[in-house]
């Protein structure tokens, strides 16, 4: 059951990062308000690191900023580490 509920958050955080960074990149064209770069890498360490990285390729969108460009595949490999952490403590366990 836990498996399904991280599943499930994990596609809605991930769709929820890929389309704020391209409603971003739509309103930075419109010169429009702006998403705030908090709330664009916080969607990231929510687990949505793939979708940004997705939005930030697909929409070429904050792909010059070197906060961006560092912060989000180190959110990745980092989230990939405490995944794997816990995998195999769960193997071990039983």
């Amino acid at each position: 059951m836990i498996y399904y509920i991280a599943g499930a958050w994990l596609v809605m955080i991930n769709v929820a990062a890929f389309a704020a960074y391209g409603l971003d990149k739509r309103k930075a064209v419109k010169h429009e308000w702006r998403i705030p770069e908090t709330t664009l890498i916080g969607l990231a360490v929510l687990g949505g690191s793939i979708g940004a990285y997705a939005g930030m390729k697909i929409f070429h969108h904050k792909t010059l900023h070197l906060k961006f460009r560092i912060a989000i595949p180190v959110i990745f490999i980092v989230q990939l580490f405490a995944v794997l952490f816990i995998w195999m403590r769960l193997i071990h366990k039983a």
